[in-house]
């Protein structure tokens, strides 16, 4: 009895906990569907039997299942049978998605073509925005860690900016900002980088256009405080070389080391006015403090708009940078969730610039002492320095009237005559001939005149020679001819001595 008592009590005990389950089951609420993907099939609540509509579904059926040929297949076989289908802009984007979900660099490519295709054909259509979408997220899936190639990012936020720009109403755009935040993160990261090893190499001119270029393009960042302590650091450093250059003058010195100064003071004050929740402010403070500078104070919107930005940011954890060492793309969790984004470049810093500055700041700090030379005067070369072309040189003096001077170009200064009176209170006398008159200049003596003894039309009578000298001339000495090579005078070799010839 007992047995029998125990086995009923299990069954009773089994039946109400298998009755409270099925309560609890059907008093339990449905799932609500997560948000689907771009390539979701918008148009599988639609219930058509139609024909295009039946292949459209079983291609985004084998599309879900990664039969991406099929998919293609299905697709292409409804566009070419069914050209004026309703669903034909679905299927064209459709075809991209397949190229998309398969992935890899040729597939990739052909993705982005049938994108811009899509784009090309329907530019109006509230498809094209989503078209648009997925040409920049082709090249954000390609994007290199920071110091790596770079072009995959740069052409990921060049896309990203013509999804907002032409599709300002698209329900994609708070996506695309948040993807272009992102990449814009990777982009300033890079630059700091190269920024602060020029610094590192004291090469400043450089290391400021660098940093210079991140804090006016890309001011949510989430270093830009220590950017602009980098860009402060670099004209400290340029102020130090000033100073401890021992070739300037002692003034010019001093003017060039207050400007680089106060150009340094300029950064750091920034970073307390733009920054003020960043976690580098405080050193910032603590650079103006040494340099005697007044510390700003921040203004309430800046607090509440830095505080709201660093809110927004993912802090980095060991997990995140575990996996950075390991995927493929960089790491983008502290890039900022709220702000708006930099949609036009400014123009960029570049070192060859910085050094013209400072080569007019050098010239303005030399000529700072110097009076200013007067409206119209030109200063006047030196003794080894080439004429000027806004100074030309005088021309020499052609001789004056007929008889006056040397006709050469060349004035004859006369000495003063030995009649003229001398000053009595003269310290130097003169020293010569009292008579100091030059005499006249003599004209030079007439040339003889050319006497010819041969008359006009007379033959000059031939010079007589005596016998001796015919003798002479007839006995004339004959040549050495010893020394010279001649036939008649080499001697005869072997069979040459019998021929008579």
């Amino acid at each position: 009895m007992n047995r029998l008592s125990l086995k009923i009590a299990a069954l009773t005990l089994a039946v109400s906990v298998l009755a409270g389950v099925s309560a609890q089951a059907a008093d339990k609420k449905p799932k609500k569907k997560k948000n689907q993907d771009l390539s979701a099939n918008p148009l599988a609540n639609v219930n058509s039997k139609q024909p295009d509509k039946e292949l459209f579904d079983k291609a985004m059926i084998a599309l879900k299942k990664g039969r991406f040929d099929v998919a293609r297949l299905d697709l292409q076989t409804m566009l070419n049978t069914y050209p004026e289908s309703e669903y034909r802009m679905r299927a064209k984007l459709a075809v991209g998605d397949t190229w998309f979900k398969e992935g890899g660099a040729a597939a990739l490519t052909q993705a982005e073509a049938e994108y811009k295709d899509f784009i090309t054909f329907f530019p109006t259509a509230p498809e094209a925005a989503e078209a648009q979408m997925k040409v920049a997220d082709i090249y954000y899936q390609q994007m290199e860690k920071p110091d790596r190639d770079h072009i995959n990012a740069e052409q990921a936020e060049r896309e990203y900016r013509t999804m907002i720009d032409q599709f300002p109403d698209s329900t994609l755009v708070p996506r695309a900002k948040q993807k272009l935040r992102e990449v814009q993160e990777v982009l300033a990261e890079r630059e700091t980088q190269i920024g602060l090893y020029y610094e590192s190499r004291e090469n400043f001119p450089a290391a400021i256009a660098r940093l210079q270029t991140v804090a006016d393009t890309f001011p949510l960042y989430s270093k830009s405080d220590q950017v602009l302590l980098g860009i402060g650091d670099a004209y400290a450093g340029e102020a130090h070389n000033i100073q401890i250059a021992s070739t300037l003058p002692g003034a010019v010195r001093e003017r060039l080391r207050a400007v680089y100064q106060d150009k340094a003071a300029a950064a750091y004050a920034k970073v307390i006015t733009r920054y003020p929740m960043a976690p580098h402010v405080e050193d910032a403070r603590d650079r103006l403090v040494a340099m005697n500078r007044p510390v700003p104070d921040p203004t309430q919107e800046a607090i509440a708009e830095n505080d709201a930005e660093e809110r927004s940011r993912q802090a980095l954890h060991f997990t995140d940078k575990t996996l950075g060492l390991i995927k493929h793309g960089p790491t983008v969790v502290e890039a900022v969730h709220v702000g708006e984004p930099t949609l036009a470049d400014p123009k960029r810093t570049l070192a060859p610039d910085v050094n013209k500055e400072n080569i007019a700041l050098f010239n303005t700090s030399i000529n700072a002492g110097r009076p200013a030379a007067a409206p119209g005067t030109v200063a006047p070369t030196g003794a080894n320095e080439p004429p000027r072309s806004d100074q030309p040189s005088q021309a020499p003096l052609q001789g004056g009237a007929a008889g006056d001077g040397t006709g050469v170009g060349v004035s004859i200064v006369d000495a003063p005559s030995g009649g003229a009176a001398v000053d009595p209170n003269a310290v130097v006398k003169p020293v010569g001939p009292t008579n100091a008159a030059i005499p006249a200049a003599e004209a030079p003596a007439a040339a003889p005149d050319q006497v010819n003894d041969v008359k006009p039309g007379s033959t000059p009578a031939a010079t007589p020679v005596s016998a001796a000298d015919a003798k002479k001339k007839k006995k004339a000495p004959k040549a050495d001819l010893s020394d010279e090579s001649s036939s008649k005078q080499k001697k005869k070799k072997g069979l040459s001595k019998i021929n008579p010839f």
